[in-house]
Parts: C-alpha cells; sequence; structure tokens
C-alpha cells in the first residue's frame, strides 16, 4: 500500500488516468458508436465547458491557502448570459470583440476574489462563496427568462472550424496561456506558494501577488467556458450556476490536484473532467435519470478527496514536523 501511494504521488494524475480509461472502454461497450471519429466534434464541445470549468478552478487550488474558488461555475454560466442577452443582441458579434469583452471580465471578477482572498484575508471559501451569490442572482435577474442565441460566431465551435473541431480552439487558448506562463517564472512561484508560502515569502516571493493572478487566470478561463456553453447550448443557461460550480471542483480533485496546493496541475484537472464527462454518458446509456448525477459527481468528489489526501499524508506530516522543530 505504502509503495503504491509512493507510486501516485510522482503521478497524481494517474487515478484519474486510468479512470478515463475504464469508462472509454465502458462507454464503448454500451454504446460501440461511442468511438466513431464522425461524432468527436459534439461529444468534444460537450466536454468543452465541463473541462474549462476544471481549468478555471485549478490555478487557484495551486495557489495555496485552502484556494478554492467556488464562483468559477457561476461566474462561466454569466458570461454565457451575457453574451446571450446582451452581447449578441446589440450588434456586438465579432468573435474577436465578444472575446476581448468576457475575458476582461472574467479577468475583472477573478481579480476582485484574489484581492479579497489575498489583500483583505478573507477564507477562499467565504470570499468566492460571497462572489458565487452575487453573480448568481445576475444570472436569475438578466437570464430569467431563457433566451435563444440565434445565428451567431458560437454555433461552428459546437462543430467543425475547418478541419478543426471547434472544441479545440476554446480549450486550446486556455492550454496555449498555461503553457506560456509555463515559461515565466509566475508558474514556478505559483508552485512555491502553493507548497509553502512562508517559505516563499522568505525567498522573495510576492505571495499576495501570486495569488490575485492565480485567481484572475481562473476568471479568463471560465469566460472561455461560458464561450463554450453558449456553443453548445446556443442559448443561455442561467441555473447552471451551482451544478458548473461542483463539476469544476470535484474534476481538480479527480485529477489529483490536493486542496492545500502546490502539486497537480491543468493535466490533471483535465483528465477529471474527462471523467466526468464518460460517467455522464454512460449513465445516459444506462437510461439512469439526470437526478441522479449531482449525487454521482459528490461521491466522485469525496473519492477524489480521500485518494488525494491518502497519497498527500507523507507530505502533511513532514509540514506538520517542520513547523514544530
Amino acid at each position: 500500500m505504502t509503495e503504491a501511494l509512493g507510486f501516485l504521488r510522482g503521478r497524481s494524475y494517474l487515478f484519474a488516468l486510468l479512470l478515463t480509461i475504464a469508462l472509454f472502454i465502458a462507454n464503448v461497450i454500451a454504446q460501440p458508436h461511442f468511438a466513431n471519429p464522425d461524432n468527436w466534434p459534439q461529444q468534444l464541445a460537450t466536454l468543452a465547458p465541463v473541462m474549462l470549468v476544471a481549468l478555471a478552478s485549478t490555478p487557484a487550488i495551486l495557489s495555496g491557502g485552502g484556494g478554492i474558488d467556488i464562483s468559477v461555475g457561476p461566474l462561466a454560466v454569466l458570461c454565457n448570459v451575457l453574451l446571450v442577452h446582451t452581447l449578441l443582441p446589440h450588434g456586438i458579434d465579432s468573435a474577436w470583440a465578444n472575446v476581448a469583452i468576457l475575458a476582461a471580465f472574467g479577468l475583472a471578477v477573478g481579480t476582485i476574489n484574489g484581492l479579497l482572498v489575498a489583500v483583505l484575508r478573507y477564507e477562499p471559501v467565504i470570499a468566492t462563496l460571497c462572489m458565487f451569490f452575487v453573480i448568481n442572482g445576475i444570472n436569475l435577474k438578466v437570464g430569467a427568462t431563457p433566451k435563444a442565441a440565434g445565428s451567431n460566431w458560437t454555433t461552428s465551435l459546437a462543430d467543425q472550424v475547418g478541419p478543426v473541431p471547434g472544441a479545440v480552439l476554446v480549450i486550446g487558448a486556455a492550454v496555449v496561456i498555461w503553457l506560456l506562463l509555463g515559461r515565466t517564472a509566475y508558474h514556478r512561484a505559483l508552485y512555491a506558494v502553493g507548497g509553502n508560502d512562508a517559505t516563499a515569502f522568505s525567498a522573495g516571493v510576492n505571495v499576495a501577488a501570486t495569488r490575485v493572478i492565480a485567481y484572475a487566470i481562473g476568471g479568463v478561463f471560465a469566460a472561455f467556458a461560458g464561450i463554450a456553453l453558449t456553443a453548445l447550448v446556443q442559448a443561455s443557461e442561467a441555473g447552471a450556476s451551482a451544478s458548473y460550480a461542483l463539476v469544476g471542483i470535484t474534476a481538480v480533485a479527480l485529477g489529483g490536484t490536493p486542496l492545500y496546493g502546490g502539486r497537480g496541475g491543468m493535466v490533471g484537472s483535465a483528465l477529471g473532467a474527462i471523467v466526468l464527462y464518460l460517467i455522464q454518458t454512460f449513465l445516459g446509456a444506462l437510461s439512469v435519470a439526470p437526478e441522479w448525477l449531482p449525487v454521482v459527481y459528490g461521491g466522485m468528489l469525496l473519492l477524489g478527496v480521500v485518494v488525494g489526501s491518502r497519497a498527500a499524508a507523507p507530505r502533511i506530516a513532514t509540514r506538520q514536523t517542520a513547523a514544530t522543530a
């Protein structure tokens, strides 16, 4: 058992990878057409909002300090609502303009969350829960009546843009941003702060700024999730805030990123999102009622936290020993 946990600690994404393989095989058995390449653009379009919410939830958790951003899901839905109810009806139908406006909006909301947590010292769960309620209220007010998006530039993102599945472009935008950050000093600072903020501060890292930027990045990725959601449903989905908040955190936990921060990353979160998508598809193939999905997601979150905490136990013990030395 100890050797297995040691193996997992070096490969935090492995649990989600094994689940992905098992669930993919189960889906192919339940519905043989599942693996047909002709279906991949639509399947990726369905996966994209879930994966992007998971990616958006990751930076805050990596930054440590209990940095769980509960508002990421509602923010993605709000970007969907703003796009359908405000931007497109007012003639702002340029893809570049829409992406820039929504990304700036997500950046602003994420920055506010980061300031509440890192500067004003609110507990991350409390700060982002307050933002959750604010954003959810706006969603229900602005998008009280579901509205069809009509003909717009996001339609192709649910299918193909030339030879490329449209969802790949939306997910790829977040991936490119993260890869570019990986070539900067900020990426190292983020993991250092998440691993031990006191040590990082002693080494000259600006802990507050690092955490604010982490929340801001999550806000931008949430905006991309809102665009992917619009492409998928071609309507406003104001009532989806709570479900996406749960999905994001569950995917991160399943992907092996521990909630204390400093370890894990986007690969694990993406795999966690794929696991949730495959579970949803498999349950649908078995004609299980959709009402059971939150129960399954909650169970998967519990499983991810348990596996992650067991794998991280030696590290936590080392921290506690160092703190009392």
